[in-house]
């Protein structure tokens, strides 16, 4: 290759991070949340898939962008809260509940979204990083959404949160010790479903991404497993907000691999570098899922031992 392909293979692997690890990145955020409450959201791709169809709908209804990601938004904490609400009750299963979640959403979405397949939607402004190259690839692969820099900001709040604020304290105090919780006088189902519903508004921010910004439409294969993958993504960055920055940007790149290569011409194996993120999800599972060991930053009520 010469180096004006290798640049734009390069700027290609970082410009897919940054549009592909979007949805990774909220999504993550958002059961970091969740998790960091003591409560597992296994509905997540449920949440993004409808938060994607209502972000599209949204906008493609009102003709702005930002009232399309509010939408999406809201229509993900709705989701999350139902399933707050469920697991508060008694003899409820987290994942059983966050797996009939998931299947909820999506035939919802699938369901409202039908007629949202062919139109085209208002896209979320994009902010150019390229203009200091005069190579074309280069400036195209490095427009970047225009959510990216909220998500940075969320993830640096969110950990601040946690170290710093009484809100922050009584999270994770529930996701701790709920018998800690009770004994101070309060609520762990409220400090859940109120934590579990943030956790699907920000998740919903991903979702807004999907369709309003990379890809930038409506279809029914629009996630892919990224709710899923996230959750994996979570137990990679160890509970904290600021990893799964990196984690979501690994993430990212990892499925950037396969357009970065067809950018400059390489076809062969397209479809095979499209699997890596799976299959780094897997290898991410068998590392840190150990039987009879507990990963560091496991908030104790989610701990397989108690």
């Amino acid at each position: 290759m010469t180096p004006d392909q290798w640049i734009a293979f390069f700027a290609a692997i970082v410009g897919g991070a940054l549009r592909v690890g979007t949805p990774f990145l909220f999504v993550s955020l958002g059961e970091c949340l969740t998790e960091k409450s003591g409560r597992i959201n296994l509905g997540l791709e449920g949440v993004l898939v409808l938060s994607a169809m209502a972000s599209f709908g949204g906008a493609y209804l009102s003709g702005s962008p930002w009232i399309g990601v509010l939408v999406g938004a809201l229509a993900g904490a709705l989701l999350a809260a139902l399933h707050g609400v469920l697991c508060s009750l008694n003899r409820v299963n987290d994942v059983a509940t966050g797996i009939a979640l998931m299947l909820l959403g999506t035939g919802l979405a699938f369901y409202l979204g039908k007629p949202l397949i062919q139109p085209q939607a208002p896209q979320i402004p994009s902010i150019p990083l390229g203009n200091w190259s005069d190579i074309s690839a280069v400036r195209a692969a490095l427009q970047i959404n225009a959510l990216v820099p909220i998500g940075v900001l969320l993830a640096v709040a969110m950990w601040w949160g946690f170290a710093r604020t009484r809100a922050g304290l009584l999270v994770r105090m529930a996701g701790d010790s709920a018998n800690a919780t009770r004994a101070l006088g309060y609520s762990v189902s409220g400090i859940r479903i109120a934590a579990t519903a943030a956790g699907g508004f920000i998740a919903g921010l991903g979702g807004a991404s999907l369709t309003l910004f990379y890809p930038g439409s409506w279809n029914e294969g629009i996630s892919s497993g990224q709710g899923l993958i996230a959750v994996a993504l979570v137990i990679f960055a160890r509970w904290s907000p600021l990893r799964c920055v990196g984690a979501a940007l690994l993430f990212g790149g990892a499925g950037a691999i396969g357009p970065a290569l067809q950018s400059i011409g390489v076809g062969w194996g397209y479809h095979l570098f499209n699997t890596v993120p799976y299959v780094l999800t897997l290898v991410i599972l068998v590392l840190t899922c150990k039987p009879g060991s507990v990963a560091a930053g496991t908030p104790g009520e989610l701990s397989s031992t108690r």
